[in-house]
């Protein structure tokens, strides 16, 4: 959403003051939906730095203790909604603010 995020864009900031259905805001340039705000989710990702240099969808190491979740919530500021902000938590954390999306990447093409 460039450099300002508005309660137009995104379920942040208690603006709703809960969870709200999946795609009542609008969807990112790449059609998702609700990718800032509305809940963290939790990434297949486990905790790790980023390679150094530029890079395209780091997944982050192999094995860990701990997973990553980003994006927001309803229930935190704009500022914790930012793409580059990632948490780390144990696997079996659980909480209001917290979720997850099923997604498939397409096949890549022959």
């Amino acid at each position: 959403f460039g450099d300002e995020l508005t309660a137009k864009d995104a379920n942040f900031d208690k603006n709703v003051g809960e969870t709200s259905d999946v795609g009542k805001y609008p969807a990112n340039d790449w059609g998702f939906h609700d990718m800032h705000g509305n809940v963290y989710e939790w990434c297949a990702d486990w905790s790790g730095d980023y390679p150094r240099g530029a890079t395209r969808d780091p997944v982050g190491p192999a094995t860990g203790s701990v997973r990553v979740w980003r994006g927001g919530s309803w229930h935190f500021t704009a500022y914790y909604a930012r793409s580059a902000l990632r948490f780390r938590f144990v696997p079996d954390l659980s909480d209001f603010f917290l979720g997850f999306r099923l997604s498939l990447r397409p096949p890549a093409s022959k």
